[in-house]
């Protein structure tokens, strides 16, 4: 509990100084070719912070146009945040996309999604649920810091059930070691 509240403190430290500066993130394996546990990109994708990326109110009611979730220029295009082995803290590379699904939650709050946490193949089944749901839920707790409300998000997980790459390997293991958000009616 008491890792929790430290955590909870630290996170609202980082999120009351942030900036969303025009930084390069590794993005979604579809997207580009990025390894998660080096952040190296072979096509170079650039994204920026919400308010850079194109992202605007639209006219009717100021939320952010649902199309924007797909537009694969913009930040909310990008769906998977990465985890180190055995972790489940949300690295700051990670940091502008939840922040820009976050705030992409508070101006429409209708809008649902589901974070789906999941592990590698090593550790027992029961160890890697938990790491997932752990994982889920520091997604989920950051994106209640960010704007999002608890109505909004709701978290899952699937451990080494469902990996992205199949292969025993380093560069297999940290595509799988992730959180997807999906959003409902997708």
């Amino acid at each position: 509990m008491r890792k929790w509240i430290i955590a909870a403190f630290l996170i609202a430290g980082l999120a009351g100084c942030a900036s969303t500066p025009e930084e390069t993130t590794p993005t979604d394996q579809a997207a580009t070719t990025t390894t998660p546990s080096t952040g190296a990109t072979t096509q170079g994708a650039t994204t920026q912070g919400l308010g850079g990326s194109g992202v605007t109110g639209s006219a009717a009611g100021g939320g952010i146009p649902a199309s924007a979730l797909k537009d694969p220029r913009n930040i909310l295009s990008k769906r998977n945040i990465y985890f180190d082995y055995d972790q489940f803290t949300v690295k700051d590379e990670y940091r502008p996309i939840v922040e820009a699904h976050a705030k992409y939650l508070q101006a429409n709050r209708s809008a649902r999604v589901t974070l789906q946490g999941h592990a590698d193949e090593r550790g027992s089944r029961e160890y890697n649920i938990a790491l997932g749901q752990k994982r889920a839920d520091a997604v989920k707790q950051l994106m209640l810091l960010l704007g999002a409300t608890e109505v909004q998000v709701e978290t899952v997980s699937f451990g080494k059930e469902k990996p992205r790459s199949e292969g025993h390997d380093e560069g297999a293991w940290a595509q799988n070691r992730r959180v997807e958000i999906v959003y409902v009616g997708e």
